[in-house]
């Protein structure tokens, strides 16, 4: 009876050593998303500017990246030459300035240019919330009709977006072509 007791503890350093190998292959930017395939969740915020109120209506008609950003988040700060570049070269992007103060988001925007054709105030952060962002930056692709299609975690520099995202983008593009 007793050997049976000293493999007790043999047993539980196996299992959680497997566990722990396992994750050692898994990928960090690969988040699972509930929101995968659902429309964008309904939202009625005041844009970064303060000139309108934006609703999921105004995300609709052309597939976008819609990035999740802040003026506190660094690694937003690297990532904001390359959906400068992008935005430049026609891809549609749409911001959500997320659990941030909008005055730092305008200063921003004014001083290191501005991607967004549309810039939601997401001040409170429940936009973010019913999205499940765990934190900035966060990039979701929507077809036209503003359906969540990929959503994809950490900073798009031009490898992310070459290797992972811009054949996903250009399908939502192929596909809302008449």
């Amino acid at each position: 009876m007793r050997r049976w007791l000293m493999l007790i503890p043999l047993a539980v350093f196996l299992g959680m050593a497997w566990f722990l190998y396992k994750g050692l292959y898994l990928d960090p930017t690969e988040l699972p998303s509930a929101m995968i395939d659902k429309p964008f969740p309904a939202f009625s915020l005041p844009s970064v500017e303060g000139d309108k109120t934006l609703t999921e209506a105004d995300l609709k008609g052309k597939p976008a990246l819609v990035n999740v950003w802040a003026t506190w988040c660094i690694s937003c700060r690297v990532e904001h030459p390359v959906l400068t570049k992008l935005a430049e070269q026609g891809v549609v992007i749409y911001g959500v300035n997320y659990k941030d103060v909008n005055a730092d988001a305008r200063k921003w925007l004014q001083e290191f240019h501005n991607p967004y054709q549309l810039d939601i105030n997401d001040e409170a952060g429940s936009l973010g919330l019913n999205l499940g962002v765990y934190g900035a930056p966060e990039t979701f692709l929507i077809d036209s009709q503003g359906i969540i299609r990929h959503k994809f975690v950490g900073v798009i520099d031009e490898t992310v977006w070459r290797e992972q995202l811009a054949g996903k983008y250009q399908a939502l593009v192929d596909e809302a072509r008449p």
